[in-house]
Parts: C-alpha cells; structure tokens; sequence
C-alpha cells in the first residue's frame, strides 16, 4: 500500500499498548526502512558551514546576516527567487538550484513568513542541500505534514525547525538562527530545546558558570519538528567538543519520552556517560490548552508533564526547575565525572541538590473552558454536521459503556497523521492503540491494514470492518480538506443490523492555515468568540497569548517567550506562590506590549503583585526597562511589581528600574526574585 514506510503501529513503552495483536506484529514485519537518520551527521556544523539565506534581502535576513557575518559565520550569499544581484557585498541567486550549483552551500536559513516556509523548504530539499533551518512561527500544519512524508523519502536534507531560533555552534562560530550572540561562549556543553527563550536561558547560566556551549540546538515548539531530541542526543555522544549535555522540554508530544528511553540505554553501554541534565517546562499547565508554542498541549492518551519529569530523572538526568540552575550544576556534574566510574555517584550525590526540593507534584490546575488561542475546536453540533453531510449516521446520545473512541490526530514521533482507537473516552494506554499511516495515503478499504488493526483493538467482528472502513474514510476526508488537527469521535452499535453510528465528536483545527495563508475561512467562521475569556480574546489581538488560570491564584506574571512564561509559572509555584496567569508577549516585549500585558494582569482582581520575567536577547534589557517604566507610569500602576532582567544589557536595566522612582522591584536571580514578589503577593 502506498507510503507503508510510515505505517507502524505504536507498541511497547509509550502510551498505547497491545503488543499482542497479531495486527500490530504484521505491520513492523512489513515496514521498509527509511533513510531521514542518514542525515543526522548535517546537524554538527561549525566554522567550516556554507550558509545561504532563503529570504536573503527581507529586513530581518538582512539584520540577521550583517550580525553573524561580524560574528564569523560563513555565509555564502543568498536567495531572491528571479533575481540576481548582489546584498551585503554577497551575491543573490535566482533559486536554490542556483545557489547550489555556484555556492555549494552546506545549509540554508529560512527567513520567509509561515505561508511561504513550505515551499521554500520543498525547494531546498529539491537542490538537496544537507541543513536546512526554518525559524517561522504560524506554518500550517499540514504543509508541514507534506513535508515530512518528503523529507522520509530522501537522505541528503536534514531539517531543523519549524517555528525555532534555529542552530548554533559557539565553538565554530557558525550561527543559523536568530538566537542573541551576546549569550553565548565557547565551550563544552551541548543544548537541546524545545523552547527559545528557556534555551537562552540556559545558554546564559552555562556561559557565567564559565562552561560554554559546544553545538546548541533547537527542537522548536511546532507539533511536528524536524529534528527531535534523540536526533541531537546522538549526535552530542559522539561529539568529541562536547562535555555534558543539556535536555529542556515541555508539555505536548513523547519527545521526551523517547529522550528518556535513549538516556537510559546510553548509561548502560556507557562505562562514564557524560552527564546529563534536564527540565520541563509547563508543570503547572491547566490540562486541554495550548500554552503559547503551537505545539505545548496534552493530547489525550499522551504523557503528561510530571510523567515526562520522572521518565527523564529514572533514566538518570539531573532534573532541575528553572534554567538558573543549570550553570553551576553541570560544573559539579563535569568535576566528579573524571574522578569516578560510578555512575550512582556522581548522579546519586548530584541529584538532591539540584533539586532545590523533594516532594510530590503540587495540585494541577482545573482547565478553564477549551478556549485556544492557536487551534479552533467547533462544538459538536458543528462536527456532527460535518459528518452528516458526507453519510456518516449520527445519532447524539448521552454515553454508553458500550461505546468505543475513534481519534484521527498526529503522531509527533512518526512525524504522521495516526488513528487511535480505545475502549477508554480518555485514550488510555491500556485500552488503546496508535496507528500512525502515511500523509500520502489515499483511501481506507474494509481490507485495509489499519482498519483491521482498529477492528481487533476493538473486538469487532469482520462484519464491521466495511463500517470503520466508512467512517475512518470520512475522518480521513475532513482531516485533509479542513486541515485538522484532531478529530474524535464516540461510536457506537445502533439496532437493527448493529450499523455504527456516531454519538459523539469533538473537532479541532490548524488556525495557522487561517491566520498565515488565509484558507479554512468557512471553518474559522464558526469560532464562537463570546463563549471565550474576553481578557485572552482581547490579548490575542495585540499578539499577547494570555491564560487566565482557575484558582486564587495572587501573582500576575508578564513574560516574553511559551517556554519561559510556563516555566516561571513553575518556578513561582514551587516556591509556594500562586499563580493568577500565563503571559507570553510573543517574544518580543515592546513598551506597547509591556502596556497591554500590564492592563490584562491587573484587570484581574485576585492580583495583588506582579512577576515581570525578561530574558532580553535580541531585544535589550535596557529597552524593556524603558518600556516597563513607561508603561508603568501611563497605567498609574498600584499594584507592586517585581522585574526580573536578564541578558543583554541587564546591569543597564536593572539599574534603570532601581532608579525610576517608582514601587518596581529589581532582580538578577531568578530566587530572589520569587521571594520577593511571594512575600508582596501576601502583603508582607
């Protein structure tokens, strides 16, 4: 059948089970192997890299370029599709053809919108050139689907990315990205990380603790990444430049999972691994929302955050809570690795305290109504219609313990679309398989390998299988024409004739199909705005993606970046504080911004002080001090706020904020600064 190399049936560890089923056996004795891992060995760039830029003349290619020229990476020129010419004293190509042919570049940087990302990676892959490094936030998700059932197909092109600040070696100076140079050194450590602005974060800590960074890449925060942790934990073993390694994940996906599974293996063939730490990020994440990256979300049957926590500390990495911490840890782990073999010492004796504390998983937030803030989900009626209108039988009835569950999803590691069929509403391991089948697929037949698969996990007889066949055609159909992300629905028998008919659906969609390349307008229509919290409709408008949390929480937080926005909301909690919201400025924290973000925060009456967390990178600490000042002013502020400044110019800004007069309260350390704004949060 077509595309049968990435058809496999999920078994084993994670999180669908049935290992049994001679279905699933069948599958992995049909599967013809793949040669993406070929190109592993693309990832290990450096001073040597040939480095083209798609987008090469736009304003932030152009800024990008002239910075890490002056840093020292070797770009070649870049591209302008039919055009020629010359930008920045290098030349411009007609097409990546082009480029390669005259250039021979090693990798290309991406500096195009999202609606454009996937054809520019297509024509990268075409020219075979072997990295290739998209940065866009906002590409939809089944271009990016197509592009995988290409990239699975080829071994000359690596992908890194999407929606990532890329890759970079300190050591070869070789940046392709946009990560904050200024961050950055030299040195022993790898890094890699889901989220940008935790893996600045880290960069920083590792580079004050005077260890430096070997090669740093990034995973990216879409659903679908080009280039996952395993990727680059093969490739830091056996990098002779890299001394200890560094793992930041989050909520959504296995990524981590497989991480761990990885972990664990190399410290049994390994006599003196080198060490390994680990964080992950969305702790506190109210389950059923998109928490910023349009890849930070639970889907039902995944692991959660806590789960991915302790499969990362069993397999031995040194778990921390904030990237602080990663610095002066990884300089105790490094010192005791040369002086032991053992490896229950030197992780044994390290463990407790990187920790700052013990104890179990404080209580997890109630979600709030499914709002989303990168996804649509119609309600049921709508999904129901969906289904009526191509002739799937429907008949809205309350559940039954006889019902069974149908999801039609994406498998984040088979890089897929996948079926899961349970017994179980929630998708339990035990009650559910994962079928991931190739993007190309064309259509589902009664004989179908993957409906017989479904059909044994649900004890159904052969009879039924025309009936799944049906159904999961018609999933099938609205997953590719609306751009889905996630259908589910409940099925149950219906008499006479025991046919299947639909009780049950819940539907989501890819907005980034909508809001980057404007299709799906009749599904997006459909979005109820009045039944969403008005604050993080408001907030979406300026670019802010803002979470009210449920609870009595007291500590408004502003941050800039998913990844570091979840995890200060960790960190705040496990210092015993509690948190009102989550607030991601979008990366960029403007006075404009810094404005909006402060009015939403304390629009909220259970707010009583407010946690400021900046990691300036490419935007100046000095700058945001400006601008907090500023807006600050403006709003007449009463509230008390705590504004924890790092990275670029952070003395600058830490000292403008001492100095403004005003009940703001300046930090470097990420502790302190929770103290502090726990103790004004309780009016002490």
């Amino acid at each position: 059948m077509p595309g049968l190399c990435s058809l496999t049936v999920r078994a084993g560890r994670t999180p669908y089970l049935r290992a049994s089923l001679q279905q699933i056996k069948h599958f992995s004795s049909s599967l013809r192997t793949c040669d993406y891992a070929d190109t592993l060995p693309n990832l290990k760039i450096g001073a040597h890299t040939r480095v083209l830029f798609q987008g090469f003349t736009g304003r932030q290619a152009t800024a990008n370029v002239k910075e890490s020229l002056e840093w020292g990476t070797k770009i070649v020129g870049g591209v302008k599709p039919g055009v020629e010419g010359e930008h920045l004293g290098l030349p411009v190509f007609p097409s990546v053809k082009a480029a390669q042919e005259r250039a021979k570049p090693d990798a290309s940087a991406i500096y195009v919108p999202g609606n454009q990302t996937a054809k520019a990676i297509e024509e990268a892959i075409e020219a075979e050139i072997p990295l290739v490094v998209a940065v866009a936030e906002h590409v939809p998700l089944h271009d990016i689907l197509r592009l995988h059932s290409i990239l699975k197909t080829q071994s000359k092109t690596r992908l890194v990315g999407a929606n990532c600040p890329g890759i970079i070696s300190a050591i070869g100076k070789c940046r392709i990205g946009f990560q904050p140079l200024p961050c950055f050194a030299p040195g022993k450590v790898g890094i890699v990380a889901k989220s940008g602005t935790l893996s600045y974060e880290t960069v920083a800590s590792t580079t004050r603790a005077g260890l430096g960074q070997s090669l740093c890449i990034s995973m990216g925060g879409d659903p679908l990444a080009g280039t996952n942790f395993v990727d680059a934990l093969k490739i830091f073993e056996n990098d002779p430049d890299t001394e200890g390694i560094i793992l930041v994940g989050e909520i959504g996906g296995t990524a981590e999972m497989d991480a761990a599974e990885w972990i664990t293996e190399y410290h049994r063939r390994t006599t003196n691994p080198k060490p390994i730490m680990a964080l992950v990020g969305g702790r506190q994440a109210p389950p059923g929302r998109i928490m910023g990256h349009a890849g930070a979300w639970t889907a039902p049957g995944e692991p959660g955050p806590e789960e991915k926590y302790q499969a990362l500390e069993r397999a031995g990495a040194v778990m921390v809570n904030h990237p602080e911490k990663f610095g002066e840890g990884m300089k105790a782990l490094l010192s005791n690795r040369f002086g032991t073999t053992s490896h229950g010492s030197v992780f044994g004796n390290q463990r407790r305290g990187m920790h700052t504390m013990r104890r179990a998983m404080l209580g997890r937030q109630q979600s709030l109504p499914r709002t989303q803030s990168r996804t649509l989900y119609i309600k049921q009626f709508q999904a129901l219609d969906m289904l009526k209108q191509i002739g799937i039988s429907v008949n809205e009835t309350t559940p039954s313990a006889s019902d069974f569950h149908l999801s039609l999803t994406i498998d984040r590691t088979a890089l897929s679309p996948a079926l899961i069929a349970s017994t179980s509403a929630g998708f339990e391991s035990s009650s559910s398989v994962r079928i991931p089948f190739a993007y190309t697929k064309g259509s589902f037949s009664a004989s179908d390998l993957v409906v017989a698969a479904v059909a044994t996990q649900l004890g159904l007889s052969t009879s039924a299988h025309e009936k799944i066949a049906e159904l999961v055609q018609a999933l099938w159909q609205i997953f590719k024409q609306k751009e889905a992300f996630v259908l589910e629905v409940r099925v149950g028998d219906s008499a006479p004739g025991n046919a299947l008919e639909v009780r049950g659906a819940r539907f989501g969609f890819d907005d980034a199909a909508f809001r980057s390349s404007s299709r799906q307008k009749d599904v997006h229509v459909l979005r109820s705005v009045e039944e969403e919290v008005p604050e993080e409709v408001e907030a979406e408008k300026d670019g802010i993606v803002y979470v009210k949390l449920n609870g009595e929480g007291s500590i408004g937080t502003l941050v800039n970046g998913a990844g570091l926005a979840m995890n200060t909301v960790d960190a705040l909690t496990h210092h015993g504080g509690s948190c009102a919201n989550f607030l991601d400025t979008g990366g960029k924290a403007t006075s404009e911004t810094v404005k909006s973000s402060f009015r939403f925060i304390a629009s909220d009456p259970r707010v009583k002080a407010i946690f400021v967390n900046i990691f300036g990178g490419l935007t100046r600490c000095d700058m945001i001090a400006e601008g907090i000042i500023l807006a600050f002013r403006d709003l007449k502020m009463s509230v008390p706020v705590v504004v924890r400044l790092r990275g670029t110019n952070e003395e600058s800004g830490q000292k403008m904020i001492a100095e403004s007069g005003l009940p703001l309260h300046a930090f470097d350390s990420f502790e302190d600064a929770a103290k502090k704004v726990i103790s004004l949060a309780r009016g002490q």
